[in-house]
C-alpha cells in the first residue's frame, strides 16, 4: 500500500504525463504541484514508486512514466469522475433528442462520445434477448405476400417478407395481428415461443396454416445473433494517439466484431464503469490501449454497452464522466421513446 504523499506524486505524474506526453521529473513536479515537499523528497518518493513498479523510466530520458499498473492504481483512488458542465449536458441531451429511430440514436451515439472524448466510440445494439415486444405489424404487400414487422420497446425494428401458403384477404389478416399484438405486448423476446405456442389453436382451422407460416418467421427473427451488432467511430483519433504496440494491430482489432464485445465487457450492472488498462486487455493487440465501458437501457435493465478506446496515456476522469453522461442520456432516451 502507498501512503498519501507518494500517491499524490503518482497521481501528479500521472496528470503532468497525460497533459504533455513527456516524461515528467521530480523538478517539474516540484514546480507545477503544490506537493508541500522539496524535489529530494519527490525524488526519493519517485524511487519508491519505481521500485513498486507504478512508475517506469523510459530510455535514457531523466523523467518517469506511469505503467498499466501505475494508471490502474491512478483509476481506482479517482476521488472524482469530471463531471459535465450544464452546457456539455444540454448539448448531450439536444443531440440524441433529435435521433428518430434506433440506428439513428447508435450512430449519434458513436459520433457524440468520439468527439467528447477524442478517442475512438463502440456501441453496441440494444440485445434483442433483453428486449421486449411493443407491436407486431402484419401488412398485405399481395395476395400471397406479407411483411411481418416486429417493433420492440428499445426502438428496433425488424421486417420480414412471409410468403403465405395461400390468398388471403384483409379481415382475416387483421384478426391474427390483433391475437398477436394482444398475447405479446410487453412480452420479453425470451418468453415469445412459449406465448405463440397455442396461437394457431385459438384460430379457425383455415387460418391454421397461414399463422404457423408467420410464426415460424417470427421466431427465426429472434433466434438470429444480434447481439453481435457493434458500431465504432472516431478512428482518426487513433492519428495522434501514441501507441507502445502498433496501429495496425488496433485497427485489426475493431475490425472483429467479437473482440470488440469482450472489450465492452461483461454486464456489471448499469450505474458501474468498467476500465480495461494496456495488459488488461485479453487481446495482444490491444496491450497499448485502454477501454471504458458502461451499461446503457431502460429503466434498471441493462440492454446493452459502450465505450471508447484509446491510449492508455488517457484523460481518465474525463472521459469516464464522458461515457457514464452519454450512457444515461441514451437510456433516458430509449426509455422515452
Amino acid at each position: 500500500m502507498l501512503d498519501d504523499r507518494k500517491l499524490a506524486v503518482l497521481r501528479a505524474i500521472v496528470e503532468d504525463y497525460v497533459s504533455t506526453n513527456e516524461p515528467v521529473g521530480s523538478k517539474a513536479l516540484a514546480d507545477r504541484h503544490n506537493l508541500g515537499v522539496s524535489p529530494a523528497t519527490i525524488r526519493n518518493d519517485m524511487a519508491a514508486l519505481e521500485e513498486q513498479g507504478y512508475i517506469a523510466q523510459p530510455h535514457t530520458s531523466a523523467g518517469r512514466v506511469p505503467t498499466d499498473k501505475g494508471y490502474r492504481l491512478f483509476v481506482d483512488r479517482l476521488s472524482q469522475i469530471k463531471p459535465m458542465s450544464g452546457a456539455e449536458r444540454r448539448a448531450i441531451e439536444t443531440f440524441l433528442a433529435g435521433a428518430v429511430d434506433l440506428d439513428e440514436i447508435v450512430m449519434r451515439t458513436v459520433r457524440l462520445l468520439a468527439q467528447l472524448t477524442r478517442q475512438v466510440a463502440v456501441v453496441q445494439y440494444p440485445s434483442l434477448t433483453r428486449s421486449s415486444v411493443r407491436h407486431v405489424e402484419i401488412v398485405p404487400l399481395a395476395a400471397r405476400r406479407v411483411m411481418l414487422v416486429l417493433i420492440t420497446n428499445t426502438g428496433r425494428v425488424e421486417q420480414r417478407v412471409v410468403d403465405l401458403p395461400e390468398e388471403v384477404g384483409d379481415e382475416r389478416i387483421a384478426n391474427l395481428r390483433g391475437i398477436l399484438n394482444g398475447c405479446l405486448d410487453g412480452c420479453g423476446l425470451s418468453s415469445v415461443p412459449e406465448t405463440v405456442a397455442d396461437v394457431p389453436d385459438r384460430l379457425p382451422p383455415e387460418d391454421r396454416q397461414v399463422a404457423a407460416t408467420i410464426l415460424s418467421v417470427l421466431l427465426e427473427t429472434l433466434v438470429e445473433r444480434h447481439e453481435e451488432k457493434i458500431v465504432f467511430g472516431g478512428t482518426a483519433n487513433l492519428a495522434a494517439a501514441d501507441f507502445s504496440v502498433g496501429l495496425r494491430d488496433v485497427l485489426e482489432a475493431l475490425e472483429e466484431q467479437v473482440v470488440l464485445i469482450r472489450l465492452l465487457g461483461e454486464t456489471h450492472g448499469m450505474s458501474e464503469l468498467t476500465v480495461r488498462i494496456g495488459s488488461e486487455n485479453p487481446y495482444s493487440g490491444l496491450r497499448g490501449t485502454s477501454i471504458v465501458a458502461a451499461g446503457y437501457g431502460s429503466g434498471d435493465k441493462e440492454l446493452a454497452r459502450l465505450g471508447v478506446l484509446g491510449p492508455t496515456r488517457m484523460d481518465y476522469p474525463v472521459t469516464m464522466g464522458a461515457v457514464r453522461a452519454v450512457a444515461r442520456y441514451v437510456g433516458q432516451i430509449l426509455a422515452g421513446s
